[in-house]
């Protein structure tokens, strides 16, 4: 039974990492080839490669994934890293070159608007990364750069991302033109916000430290109106030197104005913390099943 659910999940994986990389195909062949956007990316040196010599843009995503794929196994390790990594560069550039084979397929793009184009096709890509994370891969590119200069120079990722993607906007800047690089800019940050809600969603919840002199009423208020558990922690004021129980809960973000009503109708002097939690994992949140 256990065998058959781990075959499940490594399933359900692979199905997200196919999935993704043909969203990635999408936001690229419908948005950012025809207004020549290129935000980052070994996608976005194939643009520019293609811009002047035409080759297949595909091939040229699969060309120049291959030695950073050899850097990530030999540096990075791992038979699950190397086979989800491959599946997706495999699929990423297949589809990218096969959309066109579609009859119905608009090669011309939806629009000429290029802001059009830098916000929908960000959504679009933002959507495919988060859906190959989801699936425990890696879009290979700049991710094993990254992740290579991150382990072995100490480098932080997103740091790591911002030197790769910064020399492709450049490079975009100098063939495209500096509007189009500035259109990329955004277009790079927008997908950034977008993979974050794709692999978190939309609940992010909240959490709240609560400091008051009636803890045990604010507590079972919680707990009997809201239907959320509470956690009591032993706190020292270092002011006044007095011990006091501080409360944390977790709660929605719907959630927030509800539970201020209650600290306050509880406890006017009551002082409260509200902070955002990105993943909540337990009871009347998400599962651990498939994280």
């Amino acid at each position: 039974m256990t065998s058959l659910k781990i075959r499940w999940s490594s399933v359900q994986d692979y199905s997200l990492v196919i999935l993704g990389t043909l969203v990635q195909a999408i936001a690229l062949r419908l948005f950012f080839v025809p207004a020549q956007l290129a935000s980052g990316g070994v996608s976005g040196i194939a643009q520019l490669i293609n811009y002047y010599t035409g080759w297949s843009i595909g091939a040229m995503v699969f060309i120049g994934n291959f030695p950073l794929f050899i850097l990530g196994w030999r540096y990075l390790g791992g038979r699950r890293f190397a086979v989800r990594t491959a599946v997706a560069i495999l699929a990423l550039s297949f589809f990218t070159d096969a959309l066109l084979w579609l009859p119905f397929f608009p090669k011309a793009g939806l629009t000429s608007d290029i802001f059009l184009n830098s916000i929908y096709g960000a959504v679009v890509a933002g959507a495919g990364y988060g859906l190959v994370y989801r699936g425990q891969g890696t879009s290979g590119g700049s991710d094993i750069l990254a992740r290579i200069l991150n382990h072995y120079r100490g480098i932080p990722i997103t740091q790591s991302y911002l030197m790769t993607d910064t020399l492709v906007i450049l490079g975009a800047g100098f063939i495209f033109g500096w509007e189009k690089a500035l259109y990329a800019v955004i277009t790079l940050y927008v997908s950034g916000l977008v993979v974050d809600t794709t692999m978190e969603g939309y609940g992010a919840a909240r959490t709240a430290i609560i400091i008051t002199n009636q803890p045990q009423k604010v507590s079972n208020t919680i707990m009997l109106e809201m239907e959320r558990g509470v956690t009591m922690l032993n706190g020292t004021g270092a002011y006044t030197g007095t011990d006091r129980l501080v409360l944390y809960t977790v709660i929605t973000r719907s959630e927030v104005q509800t539970l201020k009503s209650i600290v306050h109708q509880a406890d006017p002097d009551a002082f409260m913390v509200i902070g955002l939690a990105h993943e909540v994992l337990g009871e009347g949140f998400n599962s651990f099943s498939r994280q």
